[in-house]
């Protein structure tokens, strides 16, 4: 179902493929590939609407926070920490994001967070577990 708070909750890393092949392609330095590696990243997501406020806690008390409104330039921030400005598309219930090098979907499926990174023809992708 497509209803419009369909993204919010809290979702628990859960696991990954091809995190490694990845992270070298998009030139992620060592000490983050290593700090992301089996990461039981905490995502939360309040969706209101258009309007996302889209925050990671990893561990340790870090977090990164991304606000964004779909078909709207917004500034955020990548995993590897860089900033850059991007327009947040809503593609079949998929948010769908160009980030420098890579591009990002991130869908509810089965009640779980599915993010795909996809750069030069390396598929990453996270399934998180619904917490909350």
């Amino acid at each position: 179902p497509k209803g419009t708070m369909a993204f919010t909750g809290k979702y628990e890393f859960e696991g990954d493929e091809n995190y490694d092949a990845f992270v070298q392609k998009i030139g992620l330095p060592s000490d983050k590939v290593e700090m992301g590696r089996n990461c039981k990243i905490v995502i939360e997501v309040v969706q209101n609407g258009n309007d996302f406020t889209w925050t990671q806690h990893f561990p340790g008390g870090h977090t990164t926070t991304n606000t964004f409104t779909v078909g709207k330039e917004a500034d955020m921030e990548t995993m590897g920490g860089k900033k850059f400005t991007a327009t947040v598309k809503m593609e079949d219930g998929k948010l769908v994001a160009d980030f420098p090098n890579y591009r990002h979907t991130a869908e509810i499926c089965g009640g779980k967070l599915v993010e795909i990174s996809t750069s030069s023809g390396v598929v990453y992708k996270r399934t998180s577990k619904k917490i909350a």
